[in-house]
């Protein structure tokens, strides 16, 4: 029986996936402390404390990490400066003395990644790598739970998507499986797991199993690019952020989001869920 980890760090558990990870921890009786930004939000959790850092302020990360041998590192949130936090949370957690950081990356992470951000993904890992540190790489593919999301109020999903398929996954499933590596992070040393869902969907094919799911009609709309942009216009968003949306469905529609993998069920001993159990309510049940 593997033995415990109890210098272990955990960012994000104030987050939609965090929070997952966290519990799950503190349910098989791991320690851990929490990295968050503001400890009056972290989760009250068995075995856990915590420490306030920011990605941003490398000596704040140094000082909440010293003493760890094993940190997760979510990706931290959404920003045109969020490559070079990155890395700093990484020069931070070698100071700090940290020996081996599990990172959320993402599906297909490459130096020229349609999906701009899985390009950032990239660089993260490649200095994860040169630091010397021990790494586990999580690439997740595009998150379930948001797909009736994206569609909105209107029920539309909308993009330039084409008949591209995305092997979306659930947070459930990934919580499951980096609870699994976690748990035992020197199993999974050097290792790179592409965690997808049990099937790769047209978003008009995902459109129509949430229309079954919930007796409401969703559609699919295949934008073209200019239409894309358009679209979305009207959220002012700065340029950066426009294009990491609209990257996301030429991403779909390049197939550069439709490999499925074994991975979360190797991790996690079960199947992920698929769009159609999500939509039922079958992960509440688990």
């Amino acid at each position: 029986m593997t033995a415990p980890v109890t210098r272990l760090g955990v960012t994000g558990s104030t987050g939609r996936l965090g929070g997952r990870v966290a519990r799950l921890l503190a349910g098989s009786g791991v320690e851990q402390r929490l990295l968050v930004r503001d400890a009056a939000r972290a989760p009250d959790l068995p075995g856990a404390t915590t420490a306030v850092m920011s990605y941003a302020d490398g000596p704040s990360v140094e000082a909440a990490c010293r003493g760890l041998d094993v940190v997760w590192m979510v990706s931290a949130s959404e920003d045109e400066h969020r490559l070079a936090e990155h890395r700093s949370f990484v020069d931070a957690a070698v100071a700090a003395g940290v020996r081996h950081v599990v990172y959320t990356s993402f599906y297909g992470a490459s130096p020229d990644a349609t999906f701009t951000l899985a390009r950032d993904h990239f660089h993260t890992e490649e200095h994860l790598k040169a630091s010397g540190l021990t790494w586990t790489m999580l690439r997740d593919n595009l998150y379930l739970d948001f797909l009736p999301f994206f569609a909105g109020d209107e029920r539309v999903l909308r993009g330039p998507a084409g008949d591209g398929r995305v092997a979306a996954v659930s947070f459930d499933d990934i919580a499951a499986a980096l609870h699994a590596v976690l748990s035992d992070p020197d199993a999974h040393a050097g290792a790179t797991y592409s965690l997808t869902g049990p099937e790769a969907l047209t978003l008009a094919e995902a459109a129509a199993v949430m229309s079954r799911a919930t007796g409401q009609e969703y559609r699919f709309v295949d934008e073209t690019r200019d239409e894309a942009y358009a679209s979305r216009a009207a959220y002012g968003a700065p340029d950066w952020q426009v294009e990491a949306w609209v990257s996301t469905y030429t991403a779909i529609a390049a197939g550069e989001m439709a490999g499925v993998t074994d991975h979360v069920e190797r991790l996690a001993g079960r199947p992920p869920l698929s769009l159609a159990r999500l939509m039922r309510g079958d992960a509440a049940q688990r």
